[in-house]
């Protein structure tokens, strides 16, 4: 007995250094972008085989590359924030204002050319960012939103000056849509109206659904990741919550939710709602998912950006 005591004590010990060391893999991963160009493959369309490899070892994560460019004429504009951000400027005739425009988690100012270019047809003017880590811009780490709102900052107080006259509008999706609202929060930027798509409500639901979307027990891995993320990264990733940020926002915003969203709940776009202090509106688009709302609500998504902008 005391032999077997020992033995189980130890397999124990193994055990939980082995959780440790495969939930510390996990929170790299999730938070740094390999140098390895790829195509990202999302955690529900996994084979068998991949699935296991990705519960020892985390998801890799390719850096997010710019695959085409605006239709109207652009600038190459470099922003300084805690890394050099490249961004891509449309200007357009007798401009109505300025859309600024961040991606979300693993994406890229790529992936907001058909808003950008939605954005032209309203006549308005374009900012398109590639947060730090993804397209040209500098370094391979993602916070997924909470030192983002730095960049989000350094890019609003940019247009601020280079355009004094022009009214601003910040846009921004997913874990874009929750970094405008962290550097709000934050640094009491005063933009005149932000539209927001798809903002999860604080970072543990989001990083429990991407061990759900694989059929991975959530726990314990979820905290384990959450802890070392923070460590990594030098956040309390516990603390990032835009169900709290809203409750600082008191210009107008547009929220807009995607009825089959599989990332985000309406239970969190409500509480992130209710949160809200200024004029607000709530878009529920019946068709879309956690995607680019053009694809299936292009309609409604037209008619809600006349009717808020």
């Amino acid at each position: 007995m005391k032999f077997n005591f020992k033995i189980i004590k130890r397999l124990l010990i193994i055990g939980f250094l082995l959780l440790n060391v495969i939930a510390y893999n996990h929170a790299y991963k999730f938070t740094h972008f390999t140098k390895i160009e790829g195509e990202r493959v999302k955690p529900e369309n996994l084979s068998l085989s991949s699935k296991v490899k990705v519960l020892f070892f985390g998801v890799d994560n390719y850096r997010p590359i710019n695959n085409q460019t605006p239709e109207k004429p652009y600038q190459t504009v470099t922003i300084q924030s805690r890394k050099s951000l490249e961004c891509w400027m449309v200007e357009v005739e007798n401009s109505k204002g300025i859309v600024v425009l961040f991606h979300g988690y693993s994406g890229n100012k790529a992936g907001n050319v058909s808003y950008s270019n939605a954005f032209n047809e309203m006549a308005y003017s374009t900012l398109l960012v590639d947060f730090m880590g993804s397209g040209g811009s500098e370094g391979n780490q993602t916070t997924v939103g909470f030192k983002e709102s730095q960049d989000v900052k350094a890019v609003f107080d940019y247009v601020k000056k280079t355009f004094p006259n022009e009214k601003i509008i910040l846009f921004g999706s997913s874990m874009g849509a929750v970094s405008i609202m962290k550097s709000i929060a934050d640094y009491s930027i005063q933009p005149n109206k932000i539209i927001l798509e798809c903002p999860f409500g604080n970072m543990r639901k989001t990083v429990k659904k991407r061990f759900e979307a694989m059929n991975i027990p959530s726990f314990p891995f979820a905290d384990m990741l959450m802890f070392y993320g923070g460590i990594q990264n030098g956040f309390n990733a516990y603390q990032h919550k835009a169900t709290e940020y809203a409750k600082e926002i008191d210009m107008p915003v547009l929220l807009l939710y995607g009825a089959k969203d599989e990332r985000v709940t309406l239970e969190e776009t409500n509480d992130i709602f209710d949160g809200l202090k200024g004029k607000k509106e709530l878009v529920i688009l019946e068709k879309s998912a956690h995607q680019n709302y053009l694809i299936n609500d292009e309609k409604v998504w037209f008619e809600a950006m006349k009717t808020f902008l």
